[in-house]
């Protein structure tokens, strides 16, 4: 069912690119939005900030012409390092596509050298508001999302019978997570708020499967996200993500970070941040998995 699922948004991706390509022809996109309006690239590959994915639609793009980046961003924690990279687009400012792919490791003690892959295709549709030109409402921007998640496997662990999420407990290898997001800028306060629901049984994000033998239910979890420009080049800000706990070998908890992004250009930006990922499965050295976070963007 989840593969289908994703071989259809595969399908949806390639047909939006190729309409929305053809619409276009060869015009050049004039990247009429306010800068960092377009948000950074999220870990999962969607516009918003490393943890959480906003209702701002990715590019730089105006509701007449459209925009996209491609990323690369790196995690390292106590006992695993995060590497991830992608592409995004963003269509008249109302519909994005993203696709990037996630490489885990165990950097650390008896899981070093521990791998796990997966793929994530992402969309997104803003359906009300508009978050930087709506200044005389209170009606935030608000968009729907939904991100497939298709799990690679797993190895170095292949001596203890373990090559797929499912082997820990997992209910199902690969998933969709579903999403709301509300996203508000205040341009005389110059801060931005967000706040995303989140739908999901993902265990780690995806990267331990779907579900597993303490749940197999879809849970709403929220999401949260603050920004301070600075000035109109550099933000600050903090965010939160609530995850689900499916799996009994793994204490999964919520994961944070504190952030700073700089936009010295709207074609290039660098974000990094102190992140807390929580506890990730590790029966050898339990404990809090915390690091650096740096993510690196280009696009138009």
């Amino acid at each position: 069912m989840e593969r289908a699922a994703c071989i259809r948004a595969a399908a949806v991706v390639a047909a939006l690119t190729s309409t929305c390509a053809f619409a276009q022809g060869f015009t050049r996109p004039d990247q009429g939005k306010l800068t960092a309006t377009g948000g950074v690239t999220q870990i999962e590959g969607a516009g918003g900030g490393g943890l959480t994915p906003w209702a701002l639609i990715t590019g730089y793009g105006s509701r007449d012409s459209y925009g996209g980046n491609a990323h690369s961003t790196f995690v390292d924690l106590s006992d695993y390092s995060l590497g991830t990279y992608g592409v995004a687009a963003g269509f008249h400012d109302r519909f994005e596509v993203s696709f990037s792919t996630w490489r885990f490791k165990g950097t650390d003690g008896a899981l070093d050298g521990v791998k796990i892959e997966q793929d994530v295709v992402g969309l997104k549709l803003r359906v009300a508001g508009d978050a930087v030109y709506g200044q005389d409402s209170w009606l935030p921007q608000v968009a729907l999302g939904a991100q497939f998640k298709r799990n690679k496997g797993i190895t170095g662990l292949e001596g203890l019978g373990v090559s797929k999420p499912t082997d820990l407990g997992a209910k199902d290898n690969n998933g969709t997570d579903y999403y709301v997001a509300a996203t508000k800028v205040f341009l005389d306060q110059s801060l931005l708020a967000n706040v995303t629901a989140r739908f999901t049984k993902a265990n780690q994000f995806g990267l331990l499967g779907f579900g597993g033998d303490l749940q197999d239910k879809y849970k709403l979890r929220f999401e949260g996200s603050i920004a301070y420009l600075v000035t109109r080049k550099l933000a600050v800000g903090a965010e939160y993500r609530a995850k689900p706990h499916n799996l009994g070998v793994d204490d999964e908890g919520s994961a944070k970070d504190v952030f700073i992004a700089w936009f010295p250009t709207k074609n290039f930006s660098v974000t990094a941040a102190y992140v807390d990922l929580g506890t990730i499965v590790n029966p050898f050295v339990p404990g809090k998995q915390r690091g650096a976070y740096l993510s690196g963007q280009i696009g138009f």
